[in-house]
């Protein structure tokens, strides 16, 4: 219900005819092939639903494309046309210009509202421009609520926005059923008995194929570039040698800009020293498992162990996160803390390094174990016959035959885990604090890079701040040590696989 509930079914339709066209032209493409060769499929170069499919993709594929394009580009046309009436004395006075629009946008959006309710008409809303207070007043009337102060600037440019959305949304639709209907009419018309129907079918869906393989390039690029020019502008506004050679992590979002110690350092040693203690968890524990199912177990026994481990990978973080504050955390203090089992008072807190990384090393047990025992399944069984042939034990034949060959599968579990551990946000948040320290002590809190991004990018700090930019400082540069461990791992991999295959 919503403005949004204006355009959403001016979308919806669009897409309905759309779609809609498709099936007509399925049918009527198939109809005509058939039509042209009197109805004995023998004379027809491709099977019939070929040529149905080559006018049905006719219209989706180019009309899908252009309302893509539009849908990406009239909000960024609307919000350059927008920002064209915001104030030069605000600028001057340092509102951030993206925050204005926002506002514009969301009174925009109540406006439909209003107009969608049938409070009032847009005669009515535009006779209320001289008293602003009493348009903010009718919003909250629908349930609509702005947070800042509506300003004549807000109303005035809130109506322009609304004005252009509603005016795009209407070209677009005529624009999309144009394409569209072009589309059909063009393969409908080159439908005949010799259309080479399914060449061209085939070349379209490899097209589709080849779009939806470069979706994962494109994504990876843009997300690089990103953070690549956030973190140019992070370091213009900040030295550089401080954030990477810094030992202390004190942000100040006071707008004194210089009071702030961005230090790196104790970020990626917390994400670091975590991660080890995690995998110390994780690694024997699920290697030894993958061992036991796939080299001991029954299969009666595999059939239900191995599902009921890999249950661990589907609980929510947060759920970690939870559990190690309220249980893990408890427990090692009862064990480590004043009082305790061994009696010295090691552990003040619940949260702490060790707490953190115990519960991301559970969370990981699947991912090696699962990963694991797939690989070592996957070892010829003539390796384990020639073992045995030679007169080696079972324990043999694993340690000495089936591991080694398997190395290459197992590092990557190892680094999938890895990877998983040093992005884990919630459990590090709930579980060993938001303190950041450079102590070698896993009893002390500590925190890591990626619970840092969020704590910069949630608040009401400005955007253009180093406190805020910090934080595509802070994924860039985890980003480049994850690339170094993959690349690190891959020699690895195909080291270890040349000796053994």
């Amino acid at each position: 219900m919503l403005l949004g509930g204006t355009t959403e079914m001016s979308l919806l339709l669009t897409v309905n005819l759309v779609l809609a066209l498709c099936v007509i032209g399925y049918i009527l493409g198939t109809r005509r092939a058939l039509g042209s060769a009197d109805g004995d499929q023998r004379l027809l170069h491709s099977l019939k639903g070929y040529y149905g499919q080559n006018v049905a993709l006719s219209v989706l594929v180019p009309s899908a494309i252009l309302l893509a394009i539009w849908l990406i580009a009239q909000p960024l046309l609307i919000n350059q046309s927008v920002a064209g009436l915001i104030a030069e004395q605000d600028i001057a006075e340092g509102a951030s210009s993206s925050l204005i629009i926002q506002d514009m946008r969301r009174v925009a959006d109540g406006l439909d509202v209003v107009v969608h309710e049938g409070v009032l008409a847009d005669a009515e809303i535009a006779a209320l421009n001289a008293d602003t207070t009493n348009v903010r007043d009718l919003l909250g009337d629908v349930g609509v609520a702005v947070g800042s102060e509506i300003t004549q600037q807000t109303l005035d440019g809130a109506r322009h926005y609304r004005t252009l959305a509603q005016t795009g949304n209407l070209w677009r639709g005529f624009a999309v059923l144009a394409v569209a209907l072009a589309g059909f009419v063009f393969a409908l018309q080159r439908t005949h008995k010799d259309f080479r129907a399914r060449n061209v079918v085939e070349r379209g869906v490899l097209v589709l194929l080849f779009s939806a393989a470069s979706v994962a390039v494109l994504t990876t690029v843009g997300i690089v570039l990103s953070l690549i020019f956030n973190t140019i502008n992070f370091f213009d506004a900040f030295p550089a040698a401080d954030f990477f050679f810094g030992t202390r992590w004190e942000p100040s979002f006071s707008g004194r800009g210089g009071a702030s110690d961005l230090g790196f350092l104790p970020l990626i040693w917390g994400t670091l020293y975590i991660s080890i203690i995690s995998l110390i968890v994780a690694v024997p524990l699920g290697l030894f498992s993958a061992i036991y199912l796939s080299e001991y177990a029954s299969d009666r026994v595999r059939a239900v162990a191995k599902p009921m481990l890999e249950i661990l990978a589907g609980i929510p973080t947060i759920v970690y996160g939870l559990f190690a504050l309220l249980t893990v955390g408890p427990l090692l203090v009862s064990a480590f803390g004043s009082g305790g089992l061994f009696g010295v008072n090691w552990m003040s807190g619940g949260t702490a390094a060790i707490t953190a990384g115990s519960v991301m090393g559970i969370m990981l047990i699947p991912f090696v174990s699962s990963l694991s025992d797939d690989i070592i399944n996957a070892v010829p069984q003539a390796m384990r016959d020639g073992s045995y042939g030679l007169g080696a034990t079972q324990s043999e034949t694993i340690r000495q035959v089936i591991l080694p060959a398997a190395l290459p599968g197992i590092v990557g579990a190892i680094l999938l885990a890895t990877s998983r551990a040093i992005g884990e946000t919630m459990i590090v948040v709930l579980g060993a604090g938001a303190a950041a320290s450079l102590s070698l002590n896993p009893f002390e809190a500590m925190t890591t890079v990626t619970a840092k991004i969020v704590s910069q990018l949630t608040g009401d700090g400005e955007f253009n701040s180093p406190e805020t930019m910090v934080a595509f400082a802070l994924g860039m540069t985890l980003f480049v040590i994850t690339l170094c461990l993959n690349v690190f791992a891959l020699y690895i991999v195909r080291k270890y696989r040349e000796q053994y295959d």
